[in-house]
């Protein structure tokens, strides 16, 4: 299957870390790799849980409209989050039911005791289909 690999100039650049923002295929699926609460240079600005997962959000969010798409295209989430507690889940929750509502993509949640990078709290990947 065709692809093209692409990293949006808004989002920090990730090959340095062995990675790429956005895999398009020739079919309909659009795949984005793991987006955390990255500034331009790829550090993550805050220690807050709340805050990474709404910078993440947004940074998924720049990743789908590097290819004409956005929140409603997506399919499939995957979330990581580090030392997951209830508490971390309604942050989740909430922030999914405002972007989503009542029909949220699928979604795997996995806990962790650590990511890629120290200060990281959350990450999240999607798959998002072409309408």
């Amino acid at each position: 299957m065709a692809h093209n690999i692409l990293n949006p100039s808004e989002l920090h650049d990730p090959v340095r870390f062995g990675y790429s923002h956005v895999a398009e295929t020739s079919g309909d699926l659009v795949f984005i790799a793991g987006q955390y609460a990255s500034d331009g240079n790829g550090e993550v600005p805050t220690d807050d849980f709340a805050e990474q997962v709404a910078l993440s959000l947004a940074n998924l969010r720049t990743a789908l409209r590097s290819v004409d798409l956005d929140f409603e295209h997506v399919v499939q989430l995957r979330t990581y989050i580090v030392d997951h507690d209830l508490a971390k889940l309604e942050i989740l929750g909430r922030r999914i039911g405002e972007i989503w509502s009542a029909k949220p993509p699928t979604q795997t949640l996995n806990g962790v005791a650590a990511l890629a990078l120290p200060a990281m709290k959350f990450e999240i990947d999607a798959v998002a289909a072409r309408p």
